[in-house]
């Protein structure tokens, strides 16, 4: 069963990570992108996620738990891998400067506006760098979320992907357009958002490569708690809050229960 499903999973995870480059490409071929557009776009993906982590994965991860262990131990042992996501995902914010984090929002409008002297384009060649490294650190997690779900469920893997592919487009314009003002060059600011999506990917090789061994109920269970974990908390510490950064904050709230509407139909069109 994984070895049927790997090649749709790298396929989601590649597609997942690399829209960081839709990001990049928006910034720099339309005049304005819509907050409105964005905020909505990004309060759904929060939807699919939130929703889809209570009411699917965990499910999915205990049941899995207790296969491996026991029914108390795996309601314990699920609960533990989910707050455990949460910590790891939490730890990554914490390392990664908040000023060079690229959950930090970039408004499109400020590409309107470059800087004028060499200092300051020093300093937005350097934002644009770190920012391009924080989101490889952030995307390495959610590449191994991805992967695992599309690995034990292509469908499920395919709402995650989309969830994380529009949670990814304003990371590719916060690389995108710093280093595009201080080295006037779209194509080298593309080529650095376009890379730091890669580490999605690359998370999901190596996270198999490392656990394929030892692939079975307990692990995949404790995968799935910790995936639902992460994903939870993408969604209330970084898409939330960058929706409302938009300032459209009753745009994003109807995304998100847009986004949970859709995830609660799919799910049921699969029973």
């Amino acid at each position: 069963m994984i070895h049927e499903n790997f090649l749709i999973a790298f396929g989601l995870t590649l597609f997942a990570g690399l829209s960081t480059g839709i990001g990049s490409a928006l910034a720099f071929f339309t005049k304005r992108t819509s907050p409105k557009f964005l905020a909505t776009s990004l309060g759904f993906s929060a939807g699919v996620m939130i929703y889809v982590s209570f009411v699917d994965i965990i499910s999915k991860a205990r049941d899995s738990m207790i296969e491996g262990t026991n029914y108390v131990t795996g309601h314990w042992l699920t609960v533990i891998a989910f707050f455990s996501g949460i910590a790891l995902i939490g730890i990554i914010d914490k390392i990664v400067p908040s000023f060079e984090n690229p959950h930090e929002v970039k408004r499109i409008k400020e590409m309107e506006q470059p800087p004028q002297d060499s200092k300051e384009n020093n300093g937005l060649m350097r934002m644009g760098v770190f920012s391009a490294l924080a989101i490889a650190i952030h995307n390495f997690p959610e590449g191994i979320a991805t992967f695992t779900a599309a690995l034990s469920d292509p469908s499920l893997g395919i709402a995650i992907a989309v969830a994380i592919a529009i949670h990814n487009i304003p990371e590719g314009i916060a690389v995108s357009v710093p280093i595009f003002f201080a080295t006037g060059n779209r194509k080298k600011a593309f080529v650095y958002s376009f890379l730091s999506g890669v580490s999605e990917p690359i998370g999901a090789i190596i996270g198999y490569l490392i656990l394929r061994r030892f692939m079975g109920p307990r692990t995949f269970g404790f995968l799935f708690a910790a995936v639902a974990g992460i994903m939870v908390y993408i969604s209330l510490d970084e898409l939330l809050p960058t929706a409302r950064e938009y300032g459209e904050h009753h745009l994003s709230i109807s995304g998100l229960i847009c986004g949970m509407a859709v995830m609660a139909v799919s799910l049921l069109l699969f029973i």
